[in-house]
C-alpha cells in the first residue's frame, strides 16, 4: 500500500479546509465533507481566501453598476449588500446579537441567553444603522473619487473581515458555550500559521493598494492592521465579558474588521 506523498497530503488538507471555509462562511454551493478540528483549522486559515472571493463579487457588482451610471451611491449600496447577501446576513445578525448581549450589562450567562434570542433589541438595531450607513458613506465617496480605489476597499475590507477570524481562532481563545460554530472553531489554529495569514494578507494589501500609487500602498496596508486591531480589541472585550466566542461574536469581529478597513481607506483624501 503505497503511502501518501506530504505534498498529497497538504493538498488534500488545503482542500477540505477551502471547502469549510466557503461552506461555513458564504452561500455559495460548496460542500463541507469534514466537521472535525483538522478541517475547521484548515477553514480559519483560508478564511481570507473567501472573503477575498466574496469582496471581488462585491466590488464586481458596484462597478458594474457604475460603469452602467448608477452613480457612486448605488454602487456603495450594493457592494455592501452583496458580502450580507452571501454570508445570509449572518455576520451582521451576529453584530447585532452581540452588541445586544455586550449593551444589556447583565453578568455573562443573561447576556449570552440574550444574544442567542432571535429578536434584535435597540443596541442591535442602533449598531447596525450606523455600521452600514458608515459602509455605504466610505464606498460612495471612494467610489465617487475613483473606481480603482472604490473596488479595491471593497476587497481589501473584506478578506480583513476574515482575517479577523483567523485570528479569533487562534490557541488560547475559548468559547462561551458548549455548541455552535464558536465552540468548532475556538482555538483551533496556532498562533505562528495565523500570524502568518496576518503577514500574508498585509503583505498582498499593501502590494495592491501600491499599484494605485505609493501612498495608497501605505494606506491600504495601515487599514488592515487597524481592522485587527480594533477586531482584537472586541475579542478581548467579548472573552472578559462572556468567558469566550461564540458565532455571532465571529460575525461581530468581521463587521467590525470591514467597517474599520474602510474609514482608515477613507481618510487622508
Amino acid at each position: 500500500m503505497r503511502t501518501p506523498s506530504p505534498s498529497a497530503g497538504l493538498l488534500h488538507g488545503l482542500r477540505h479546509g477551502l471547502r469549510f471555509a466557503f461552506g461555513t462562511l458564504t452561500v455559495l454551493p460548496v460542500r463541507v465533507h469534514r466537521w472535525d478540528r483538522p478541517a475547521a483549522r484548515g477553514g480559519m486559515l483560508t478564511a481570507p481566501v473567501a472573503g477575498l472571493v466574496v469582496g471581488v463579487c462585491a466590488a464586481g457588482l458596484g462597478l458594474g453598476l457604475l460603469f452602467l451610471g448608477a452613480g457612486a451611491p448605488l454602487a456603495a449600496v450594493a457592494s455592501v449588500a452583496v458580502p450580507a447577501a452571501l454570508t445570509r446576513g449572518l455576520h451582521l445578525d451576529g453584530l447585532a446579537d452581540t452588541a445586544d448581549g455586550l449593551g444589556s450589562g447583565k453578568p455573562a450567562e443573561d447576556a449570552l441567553r440574550i444574544m442567542k434570542q432571535s429578536d434584535i433589541g435597540p443596541f442591535g438595531v442602533l449598531t447596525l444603522v450606523l455600521v452600514l450607513l458608515a459602509q455605504v458613506a466610505v464606498l460612495a465617496r471612494l467610489y465617487d473619487g475613483s473606481w480603482a480605489r472604490g473596488a479595491l476597499a471593497a476587497v481589501v475590507s473584506a478578506a480583513a473581515a476574515r482575517l479577523a477570524l483567523t485570528l479569533a481562532a487562534r490557541t488560547g481563545v475559548p468559547a462561551a458555550r458548549p455548541e455552535g460554530l464558536g465552540q468548532a472553531v475556538a482555538g483551533v489554529v496556532p498562533k505562528a500559521p495565523a500570524a502568518a495569514v496576518a503577514a500574508g494578507v498585509l503583505v498582498a494589501a499593501g502590494a495592491a493598494g501600491a499599484c494605485l500609487g505609493r501612498y495608497d500602498g501605505v494606506r491600504t496596508a495601515l487599514a488592515v492592521v487597524a481592522a485587527v486591531v480594533a477586531a482584537e480589541l472586541l475579542l478581548r472585550h467579548c472573552v472578559r465579558r462572556l468567558g469566550g466566542v461564540t458565532g455571532d461574536v465571529f460575525g461581530a469581529l468581521a463587521e467590525t474588521a470591514a467597517t474599520t478597513a474602510l474609514v482608515v481607506l477613507s481618510l487622508g483624501r
